[in-house]
């Protein structure tokens, strides 16, 4: 892996179908990914050709991520192009259920970004993958909590 790329792995105890529903609602990002407000450019953004923006900061202090669906394989992968001036390259998610629903469903979450800025780029990238890894690593688990609950039998 090289050092602009990201690669993290929670387990969902939900069904694959369900967080692949689940991950695709663009717009309900907004709630489990850190300081990120995302919304579709036009339709609902699922299938090739999908757009999708998200902007991420506080007020109006942040960058806009605008990307673009360039493989869709309901209900096990999805990957889309970073467009935007601040983030470039490609970024993944991929849904792996196990045959027992009950152990639950793996969800990898992907990113392999182009630094721009050469040797200096890359020392600024290496000292901010930590909190990216962290950041990304933390909405993942928000999002298998709220999954989670929200598909939990009533009482338990």
């Amino acid at each position: 892996m090289s050092e602009s790329q990201v690669s993290i792995s929670v387990r969902v105890r939900v069904a694959a179908d369900d967080v692949w529903a689940a991950l695709t609602d663009w717009r309900s990002q907004s709630a489990w990914i850190t300081a990120t407000k995302v919304r579709t450019v036009d339709g609902d953004g699922r299938g090739v050709g999908g757009r999708i923006e998200a902007f991420t900061g506080f007020g109006p202090l942040g960058f806009l991520d605008t990307m673009v669906v360039t493989e869709w394989e309901p209900p096990k992968r999805c990957v889309v192009r970073h467009t935007g001036n601040v983030v470039r390259g490609t970024g993944a998610f991929e849904v792996a259920g196990d045959e027992d629903v009950s152990r639950g469903t793996t969800l990898t979450w992907y990113e392999d970004l182009e630094i721009p800025g050469g040797t200096v780029g890359a020392f600024g990238y290496a000292l901010a993958k930590p909190v990216v890894e962290y950041m990304v690593t933390r909405s993942l688990k928000r999002f298998a909590r709220l999954l989670e609950e929200r598909s939990a039998p009533p009482g338990e």
